[in-house]
């Protein structure tokens, strides 16, 4: 099989009111959008009936309905799974839903896949899309089951339309919390509710951080992207697009009438900057003078200081790590270098790379909100990062095995030093940000009895691309 995705949202409903959805071929353009069309022959949509299948897109829409064959329902199980397939020249596009009753709800596992001679061609232009916003996908799924806002508990996101920000707004509102977006930018189609602020001022958005009948929380994750290069002017830009945002989620808290519930501030473990082979904690104390690198701890540290006056019953600084997990930006960019060829060790290989898999870190973010089961995380700094901190060399080996092709998986190009400061000038990105490392556990998560459900990089691996 040429390429394959496979994804699980849970749900905060019964099997019954999901798959009174998948049931209908014809509901799926109401919460897929890559789909415009996908209208059964006949009802009921058993193996067997053949679906018209049009991808959204003026000119791939077209092409597709003029010149591809219908889809083939090949499965449809009562109320658990429903399959179909979509011949393309010399192979086929395969679409899975499957469901599974959970404590508290049920899971939606989605399988696609595309075979076949020019099943890299597909895979770009019909069957990526359809996998793609997975987490967003369920999202409005949710809303057309019947799924409400069930929950006591608002969450409030400041950077909710980033990789982080969108998957914590699905996995939120799947499970019947009332979410909330702000954003400079709305987007249409977005299931949730959405406010616009330019992360520096007050404004109406302020008023999202207080309800008369519900406790509100805020999850802070507005900051632009660090791959930039480490001029004076881009740090202070990082710097300000952190600080500014979280100042004025601050102020605003300020007037409430009653404490926030939780204020989740984000950060990273590169405030430590290029750490060597020192173990660290949430007690280790931060670099300073040299060591301390400005585009690192020069951002992150005014970043958490920014958090000390809210106004919140519990406030969290969340030190994230390297979050990996299907879509990634940082995913997609490995896993090309590897197939590539050029997934050798970077500037010697020896740095360490501290990392989470995105289930534990949304895990941590329902702990420290206080709806993750009997887990309450306790306030203050916590690392989210796994037990299990790799080297670049080993992080680099395990993603040949996954995703490499043939020979490549036993061997990729070394990237020297001076070729990644090379590369990094000519793609305007820090080379920092490749050659320093941080060898990040975290022992409130430990102290706490947090399970990882992903505790070693390999197992991680797996479930990403298994």
């Amino acid at each position: 099989m040429a390429w394959q995705r496979t994804q699980t949202q849970f749900f905060a409903l019964p099997v019954s009111a999901l798959w009174e959805v998948l049931r209908d071929p014809a509901l799926v353009p109401q919460w897929n959008l890559a789909i415009a069309h996908l209208q059964p022959h006949t009802y009921p949509a058993v193996a067997g009936v053949k679906l018209d299948l049009v991808p959204t897109g003026e000119l791939l829409g077209a092409i597709h309905a003029k010149t591809a064959p219908p889809a083939v329902i090949t499965r449809a199980d009562e109320g658990s799974c429903l399959t179909w397939r979509q011949q393309q020249p010399a192979g086929y596009l395969l679409v899975s839903w499957s469901l599974r009753e959970v404590p508290g709800g049920c899971e939606l596992t989605q399988m696609v896949s595309v075979a076949g001679l020019a099943s890299a061609l597909f895979a770009e232009t019909a069957t990526k899309p359809i996998a793609a916003r997975f987490a967003e996908n369920c999202a409005r799924l949710y809303t057309l089951a019947g799924g409400a806002d069930t929950q006591t508990l608002r969450v409030v996101i400041a950077g909710g339309n980033g990789f982080l920000g969108s998957r914590a707004a699905a996995d939120l509102h799947c499970r019947g919390h009332q979410v909330t977006i702000l954003t400079r930018s709305e987007r249409a189609n977005s299931p949730y509710i959405q406010l616009n602020w330019d992360g520096k001022n007050q404004g109406a958005w302020a008023r999202s951080l207080y309800s008369e009948h519900r406790e509100t929380a805020v999850l802070n994750l507005a900051g632009e992207l660090v791959d930039l290069p480490a001029t004076d002017e881009n740090i202070a830009r990082l710097r300000s697009s952190r600080v500014d945002s979280t100042r004025a989620l601050v102020e605003a808290s300020a007037n409430l009438p009653r404490p926030l519930a939780a204020f989740l501030q984000a950060s990273t473990t590169a405030i430590f900057s290029d750490a060597g082979d020192m173990l660290i904690t949430e007690d280790s104390p931060l670099p300073t003078g040299a060591k301390a690198l400005p585009q690192m701890t020069g951002v992150a540290k005014p970043w958490e200081d920014a958090v000390a006056t809210v106004n919140a019953s519990h406030v969290n600084i969340l030190r994230t790590s390297l979050v990996f997990e299907q879509e990634s930006p940082l995913v997609d960019r490995l896993s090309l270098l590897a197939r590539a060829g050029l997934g050798g060790p970077v500037a010697g290989g020896r740095q360490w790379v501290s990392w989470i898999h995105l289930a534990d870190w949304l895990r941590v973010i329902r702990g420290c909100l206080g709806i993750e089961g009997e887990t309450r995380l306790p306030d203050g700094v916590i690392n989210l990062a796994a037990p299990f901190p790799v080297r670049n060399a080993q992080m680099m080996e395990l993603l040949r095995a996954q995703v490499a092709p043939g020979p490549l998986k036993k061997f990729g190009l070394p990237t020297p030093a001076p070729i990644l400061a090379a590369g990094a000038a000519m793609l305007r990105t820090d080379p920092a940000l490749g050659s320093t490392g941080r060898r990040v556990t975290s022992r409130v998560l430990a102290d706490a009895g947090f399970e990882f459900e992903y505790p070693d990089f390999a197992r991680a691996l797996r479930g990403i691309f298994g």
